[in-house]
């Protein structure tokens, strides 16, 4: 819908401003629905209290749902930022997009994306594309079977 100029009777001209509609229901919209029932409720049939704590219960329940959300959101990308940083020094297999496994050492982490990158070999990876970590000693000691015990 199209907005037109208004213009003031001094001649300033101004814009109507349209609001767009909310996509979710947060706090300020369930109170708004619960004042407009209390201003419409019929006289002679009133809201029963009961019905007032419960509809007050839930929007407190669904602020603490929605708070808790958001820290679960934030932890998880925290438990990401740990695991990237935890992978530098450490050699790391990867899918590149080729479809061809790649190993290589990990030097670096970004966190300017969503999710963090991990630089190997000078290549940039997403952390959730690492199929592999290898720990950076065990990557240069090979197995050898029956070898004697190396003593100190």
């Amino acid at each position: 819908m199209p907005v037109e100029a208004v213009t003031a009777p001094g001649g300033i001209a101004t814009e109507a401003t349209t609001r767009a509609p909310k996509q979710t229901m947060d706090s300020e919209v369930f109170m708004h629905l619960l004042v407009t029932q209390l201003r419409n409720q019929d006289p002679s049939s009133p809201m029963d209290t009961n019905e007032m704590i419960a509809q007050t219960t839930q929007l407190a329940s669904m602020e603490q749902l929605t708070a808790m959300a958001k820290m679960d959101e934030e932890n998880f990308s925290l438990q990401m930022r740990i695991a990237a940083a935890a992978l530098i020094g450490q050699t790391v297999t990867y899918t590149n997009d080729e479809g061809v496994s790649v190993t290589g050492t990990a030097k670096s982490v970004s966190y300017a994306a969503g999710v963090p990158t991990v630089n190997i070999n000078g290549e940039d990876v997403l952390l959730d594309r690492i199929s592999g970590v290898v720990d950076g000693e065990a990557a240069q000691t090979p197995d050898v079977p029956n070898a004697p015990a190396a003593t100190a």
